[in-house]
This record gives C-alpha cells, sequence and structure tokens, in this order.
C-alpha cells in the first residue's frame, strides 16, 4: 500500500510516547521533534493513530513544502497542489496557519492566499470552488512557516483527538485528555495497579485510566464520517472497518477496576460520576467526596496522580504555601509505599511540600510550562 508523510502534534513533553504510539500503528521514519512526531506510513496506519493513540492531537498529511520569500511563493505552494484529487468541490474548508519567526507581516493575508491557492486550483478543474466555514469545516488545511519554510498539511483527523466525547459536565481549568493519558504513562502507571487521582475535578484521570485498562480505542466514540479521513477521496471504508475490527477485538472486559477518585467539592464529585456514567465506566470506577488531607489510601501500595490547583492569583499563591507542607506530612501518614505524582506551574511545591522528588518532568498544560515532580512515599521521614 502506497505509504504518505504525516505530523502529527501533541502536548509538549510528550513526544517519545507519541513516537511509541505512532511506530505500533505501523510507522516508519519516526521523528520527534518539539511539539510532535514526524513519521511516514499507509492509510491504515493514519486510520490506526487517529483511531488508537491516546497522545496525538491530530494527524496531519504533509502535501507540500518548499522556502518561501514572500505571500506569492506561498499562493504558488498552495496553487501548484491538486486539491480536486484530494476532496470534493462540494466540501466546505478552512485554512489555518502556524508561524515560528516567519517574517510575513500579517497572517490573515496569508491564510487568504492559501485560499485563493485552492479555490483557483478547483476553478480551473471543476469550473467551481468550495465554500470557506470557520465553524465547522469538512476539510481542514493546515500552513506551517518556519523563518524560511512553508509546509502545507491536510488535516485527517477533524475536532481534536483528545475531545473523546465523554466529558459532558465539565470543571473550571479541566485537564486535556490526552495530557492526562501522556501522566499515567510517565508516571509508569499500568494496568491493574492501584490508582487515585484524590483531587479529580471532572473525572479526566479517571476515565483516561479506564479506557487504558480497558484497551477501549480513544476515537471508538466518534459517529460515522466524524473523523476528516471520511471525508477524502483517498477514504477506504473497508479498510476503516478492518482497523475498527481489531481494535475492537483487543477491548478487555472487568468487572470492577483498582481505581479511585475522590474530591473536596461534592460539585466535582456530582460532575465526574456524570461523565464516567456517559462514558459507561460508572460501575468499575469509585468515586467519593474525600478531603486530600484527611483520606487513607485505598490499597497498600499504589500510584496516586494529581493536578493540584497552581495559584495563577496571588492570594491563591499564599493558600497554596499553607497547603503545600499539611500535604507533604498527610501523604507520609497515609500513602507510604505510594508513587504520587503532582503536576504543578508552581516551581515551590517540591520544596514546601518537604518531600525530595525522585523525577522532575518538564511538560506543558496548554502554554504553560510546567512539571510533573514524582514522589516515593516511605514510612517515617523521606525529607
Amino acid at each position: 500500500m502506497k505509504r504518505y508523510q504525516y505530523f502529527s502534534p501533541c502536548p509538549r513533553g510528550l513526544e517519545p510516547l507519541l513516537a511509541e504510539d505512532v511506530a505500533a500503528a505501523g510507522a516508519t521514519e519516526v521523528r520527534q521533534v518539539p511539539g510532535g512526531v514526524e513519521f511516514a506510513g499507509d492509510l491504515a496506519c493514519c486510520y490506526r493513530v487517529n483511531l488508537e493513540s491516546h497522545i496525538a492531537t491530530r494527524v496531519l498529511w504533509r502535501l507540500a513544502t518548499a522556502d518561501y520569500h514572500g505571500e506569492d511563493d506561498i499562493y504558488k505552494l498552495a496553487r501548484g497542489i491538486d486539491w480536486p484529487r484530494l476532496f470534493a468541490v462540494g466540501r466546505t474548508i478552512r485554512i489555518y496557519v502556524t508561524a515560528q519567526r516567519s517574517p510575513l507581516k500579517s497572517l490573515e493575508f496569508v491564510t487568504l492566499r492559501v485560499k485563493d491557492g485552492v479555490c483557483d486550483a478547483f476553478r480551473e478543474a471543476t469550473g467551481q470552488r468550495p465554500t470557506v466555514n470557520t465553524k465547522s469545516p469538512d476539510v481542514r488545511i493546515h500552513l506551517f512557516l518556519t523563518d524560511h519554510r512553508a509546509t502545507l498539511y491536510l488535516d485527517t483527523s477533524g475536532e481534536p483527538l483528545w475531545q473523546r466525547g465523554h466529558k459532558i459536565a465539565k470543571v473550571e481549568a479541566p485537564l486535556k485528555e490526552n495530557l492526562a493519558a501522556g501522566i499515567l504513562r510517565l508516571a509508569g502507571w499500568q494496568p491493574g495497579v492501584p490508582l487515585l487521582d484524590p483531587m479529580c475535578g471532572s473525572g479526566t484521570f479517571l476515565l483516561e485510566a479506564a479506557q487504558l485498562s480497558l484497551a477501549d480505542p480513544p476515537g471508538m466514540n466518534r459517529e460515522p464520517g466524524e473523523f476528516a479521513f471520511e471525508r477524502l477521496m483517498s477514504f477506504q471504508p473497508e479498510l476503516w472497518r478492518e482497523v475498527q475490527k481489531s481494535a475492537v477485538a483487543a477491548r478487555q472486559v472487568a468487572g470492577t477496576l483498582p481505581i479511585w477518585g475522590s474530591d473536596s467539592s461534592a460539585d466535582a464529585v456530582a460532575r465526574a460520576r456524570q461523565n464516567l456514567a456517559h462514558a459507561g465506566f460508572d460501575d468499575l470506577v469509585t468515586i467519593e467526596c474525600a478531603d486530600l488531607l484527611e483520606r487513607k489510601a485505598p490499597a497498600p501500595t499504589g500510584t496516586l496522580v494529581c493536578n493540584p490547583p497552581y495559584g495563577e492569583r496571588l492570594g491563591e499563591l499564599d493558600e497554596l504555601a499553607l497547603l503545600y507542607p499539611k500535604l507533604g506530612d498527610a501523604l507520609k501518614r497515609n500513602f507510604p509505599g505510594w508513587d504520587c505524582w503532582f503536576l504543578s506551574a508552581d516551581t515551590r511545591l517540591p520544596k514546601l511540600i518537604g518531600l525530595k522528588p525522585m523525577r522532575k518532568i518538564p511538560l506543558y498544560n496548554g502554554p504553560l510550562e510546567c512539571r510533573l515532580y514524582g514522589f516515593r512515599i516511605v514510612s517515617g521521614s523521606n525529607r
């Protein structure tokens, strides 16, 4: 089968995990770059990464790349692609432009030039042009600019892949699902190992852990036609059905899972329960209302993972400075034998918690630079 070039973006810091995912999907020429992974693969590989990767944000098919000096070079690059071979003129489009150190002044004008190139190619070939839809386009075209190089991609995913369709009840500042899945893997957690999120919010860690435990493909909840590759001329329905069938065949069945969640907010607990029920995991995961400083470990050993508040406002920073020492004492008292992991943008956390981290992993939560701190809790002192 013919192989194509792809780029898959992901949260920064998770590139090695995404490289594992695409290799498992059958990719070759796998290369990590900041913010994602480049790879070569056939259509089945593209379908598998979209369906099965817990880390990818989307999968972009690389169409063309060239050096540029001005907007006219961008137009020529777009105009030179045989767009009618890629998708039907009746499909709506949207152009996305991302730039790093580009000398071009107006990205809006660049967007317009790409759109002109696409529409002119269609008009010459078919006498018609596709319509732009900025809200829910059928086809997303991405242009990436460096200081001298322009690359055009066709999006095969549609909506971002971290949108699993599970979360109907959200909380403030939720963690994206692919970042949560990445943190579980970086923490070394494996299905079957007891897991607790004591500040569970809307339940993102719990949902991802349940999916991983059941080998549940994260893209399986999408409706037919929801993946962008299903709207392209290259789409092979039988091949897609085969990929889905083999993913479903690998699913596991479980009565209950050693996964627990709690939160001091009754509202957050209600939302997490609602999301787990919507995903069909409510009988598998145990959730309760409890304060992290008071709650006991649900098993003799396990992995605790949580995304505590970062305190981006001044008053909150003072509150966190008071919370951290209590947190260190509570972990030593209630969680000996556990590995405890905290995602935080607050670099004071290890010092104030009074515990020495076994690992510090740089990660980005959106644009926010964070650290994933891992602590092994032993009885008595660990200072």
